[in-house]
């Protein structure tokens, strides 16, 4: 996703977001010894499937390890459900494997065409973070490339600075080139539901607060179009693992079916005019309306996954591409936090395309993983020419909130308002001192919001 090759040497890579774009020098081995001879001692940091958004995983003028042909499962337990793969396996390839035989990931993000490797690089979160943490509540260890060419292990009590800040450290440690997690067992691939249609932000943030404790799951769609009295109106959908006997006799037969493949694919970069104010409202009513009348079973695909039926989607956004804000702000004072965040942006005549909301729950990670207690949003906005000072805006409200940016999605923060936002980030730095002290592993992002040490 987001390459353009240019000459032998160098290839043009993006996010998913198609936002900033870099040169680099684009490496992908097949095997360990492969990655070990082509590490860069010079400038290097690896890259999965692009899923992140602006610039973790881009490397101007330096080398990208590209990790998907690392895609090889090297041990399960079918009684424990313990799994060990290389980093390139992808979540999509975990539940077309294992979902069948009555597993499935333990913790997945919205989208399946994520890596093992870069789910552990950001340590990503799904909608049930308030019942299940983040991605790092499902890895027992892993074995991390140095920069010196060593590949040791971490885990929990071995090198365990290395395990914990590796989580959410945006692959700037090493490179994560096996990991063994815990996959969930379930009796089907469906999952019950309920859709609560709610009038504004305080109805909205009560029905989380009244759900949340009953259900493991839960997302809610904010319409970007109404305001006033109306702001923060939306549909709030929670859900829960569906039992053999939650599913109607039809979908018994099938109880643990796989989908494969999209429904359909934006085969190009769309003008930037297709997004419009009148193309905006029409997609959110037609999403506010598919999730206000959901069915009470939903397979994990729409569940989970409504987005990746549609292959391509980001080329949507036009060749300027997009950035997806996410924040988190403590649940103190969150209301009166989000309210104004939200008339900020109204008032910006930046009409965001989708916003998303969820309540996280407390903080399980690394030292620079992004969930903590508290409300969080994200919001997509085409990139226009005065998204970057909105941005700013916000993330001085963000941090004046005691909230944080999510460095998976970031396209645009600065390294003050960085170091604010994350109070842990010298002891993460006194971590990359002593496994990388020579700064082997670096990006975009990195230099951007100077996580290198001096």
């Amino acid at each position: 996703m987001g390459r353009t090759a240019i000459d032998a040497s160098s290839t043009v890579l993006s996010g998913w977001g198609l936002y900033p774009r870099s040169s680099c020098h684009l490496v992908e081995p097949e095997t360990i010894d492969e990655l070990r001879r082509s590490l860069d001692s010079s400038s290097t940091i690896p890259r999965g499937l692009g899923r992140s958004y602006g610039d973790p995983a881009l490397n101007e003028g330096g080398q990208v390890l590209g990790m998907t042909r690392l895609n090889r499962y090297l041990d399960f337990d079918a009684e424990t459900g313990v799994l060990r793969c290389e980093a390139g396996v992808s979540l999509e390839r975990i539940i077309d494997t294992f979902a069948p035989r009555g597993w499935f990931p333990m913790i997945t993000p919205g989208t399946k065409h994520v890596t093992v490797g870069g789910c552990i690089a950001n340590d990503v979160h799904g909608k049930g973070h308030h019942a299940q943490g983040s991605f790092a509540a499902s890895v027992l260890t892993m074995r991390v490339l140095c920069a010196d060419g060593s590949i040791v292990t971490a885990s929990r009590t071995e090198n365990s600075d290395l395990f914990w800040a590796t989580f959410g450290g945006m692959g700037l440690l090493g490179v994560v080139v096996e990991a063994t997690v815990q996959l969930r067992p379930i009796e089907t691939t469906y999952y019950r539901q309920q859709a609560i249609i709610v009038n504004d932000l305080d109805e909205m943030l009560d029905a989380f607060d009244e759900n949340n404790s009953t259900f493991p799951y839960s997302v809610a769609y904010v319409d970007p179009t109404s305001t006033g009295q109306r702001l923060g109106r939306g549909v709030l959908t929670v859900g829960d693992h569906a039992r053999l006997d939650d599913l109607p006799a039809r979908l018994r037969k099938r109880a643990r079916h796989v989908s494969r493949g999209h429904l359909a694919t934006v085969p190009f970069e769309l003008p930037s005019l297709t997004l419009n104010p009148l193309t905006i409202r029409l997609v959110n009513g037609t999403i506010k309306n598919v999730l206000a009348y959901a069915g009470a079973i939903a397979h994990y695909e729409k569940f989970f996954y409504p987005l990746d039926a549609i292959g391509h989607w980001n080329r949507g956004y036009g060749s300027r591409g997009f950035t997806q804000y996410q924040f988190v702000v403590p649940l103190e004072d969150g209301r009166r936090t989000m309210r104004g965040i939200l008339e900020t942006i109204v008032s910006s005549g930046s009409l965001p395309f989708l916003n998303i909301l969820k309540r996280m729950g407390k903080a399980s990670g690394g030292h620079l993983s992004f969930p903590f207690e508290g409300y969080t949003f994200a919001i997509d906005f085409p990139i226009r020419e005065g998204t970057r000072d909105l941005t700013r805006r916000l993330d001085d409200m963000v941090r004046e909130a005691g909230g944080r940016i999510y460095l998976g999605k970031d396209a645009f923060l600065e390294a003050a308002s960085f170091r604010a936002m994350y109070q842990r980030f010298e002891e993460w730095l006194g971590v990359k001192r002593r496994w990388d002290p020579k700064n082997v592993f670096t990006s975009d992002q990195a230099r951007r919001l100077e996580l290198l040490p001096g």
